[in-house]
């Protein structure tokens, strides 16, 4: 295969055209990557924030990755220059903190997709629905060439507790949540009384650690409402719609609840994704119990449809090429 560096590549992506409606198999072209590789644009767009791949070429001023690296493109990076990146309490990167109104490079203010001319903008720096991409420098991570790239952008770790309370809406993913240790399930729908008075019920007052995923409002409410008083800690994950508003009584937190949130796991991207690989290389992570499906990238809206349904974890989407 003749060498692609510097040139305009053409390859297929799903393309975003409008919100609510499937994405669309284009072939897009593909600017190469400029320096160190702002207008507000929405759509169209391509989407993907999780994925692995190959470098194919790096812009000018790149040392840290070379042609056939493996990396993690990740959806906020890490300067290693601003406060945040110097702090050993942060992973807030003042200049490469996600963004999602940000359809455009950082470095020059232009989208390296295109159809027919016509600007396809990024989505929080990645757009991983695509062939190619192109990603600034801070928002790589580079890893272990022999880890599977099927598995590489997953993650998680359970420590070890003596009750595990699953709370969901559908009653399924009990069998699913067995496999990662709950011992427990709660079902809001089974109950007249609000969930966190439930879980309180169930363990004498309210759970040592609670962490709330999906981003609604109401299921943040109830993670914070349902940890014990005196000790109890809630961790928001989720990312909850812009518009909504947590709401709690203050004694909540007088009563020494404490609330906190989380954002991208703490975990600065280039400096610490590498070593979390090497755990799943070492065996200290089982991550193929995540993935309940593989689908071509031409089922790319197969795998919305799944998930909508319920019926998916991680479902991995392999390039055809």
């Amino acid at each position: 295969m003749s060498s692609t560096v510097g040139q305009v590549i053409r390859c297929k992506a799903a393309v975003a055209w409008e919100a609510g409606k499937p994405l669309v198999i284009e072939e897009v072209e593909v600017a190469p990557p400029q320096k160190m590789e702002g207008q507000n644009a929405v759509f169209p767009r391509i989407l993907g924030h999780e994925a692995a791949g190959i470098v194919e070429s790096v812009g000018e001023g790149v040392t840290e990755l070379a042609p056939g690296d493996h990396v993690l493109p990740v959806f906020t990076g890490e300067c290693k220059d601003c406060a945040h990146c110097k702090s050993e309490e942060s992973n807030m990167c003042s200049l490469l903190r996600i963004n999602t109104d940000r359809g455009v490079m950082i470095n020059d203010g232009q989208s390296r997709f295109s159809i027919n001319g016509k600007p396809i903008y990024h989505f929080v720096g990645t757009s991983t629905f695509s062939e190619y991409t192109v990603v600034h420098i801070g928002c790589v991570a580079k890893i272990n060439p022999l880890a599977p790239l099927d598995k590489a952008a997953e993650g998680a770790r359970i420590a070890g507790a003596s009750r595990i309370i699953g709370v969901d809406l559908n009653a399924s993913r009990f069998e699913q949540a067995k496999k990662f240790g709950v011992t427990e399930f709660v079902n809001p729908k089974d109950y007249s009384k609000p969930v966190q008075e439930v879980i309180a019920e169930m363990t004498d007052g309210g759970v040592d650690r609670s962490v709330e995923c999906t981003g609604h409002i109401d299921a943040m409410i109830s993670a914070f409402e349902c940890v014990h008083d005196g000790w109890g800690v809630a961790v928001l994950v989720g990312v909850p719609h812009i518009e909504a508003v947590f709401k709690t009584h203050p004694m909540n937190l007088l009563n020494e609840r404490t609330l906190k949130g989380t954002f991208f796991g703490n975990y600065k991207p280039r400096s610490d994704i590498p070593s979390v690989v090497e755990k799943y290389m070492n065996k200290e992570l089982e991550l193929e119990k995540f993935i309940t499906h593989t689908l071509p990238f031409a089922q790319i809206n197969k795998a919305f449809d799944l998930m909508l349904k319920g019926e998916g974890l991680r479902c991995i989407i392999t390039m055809e090429n």
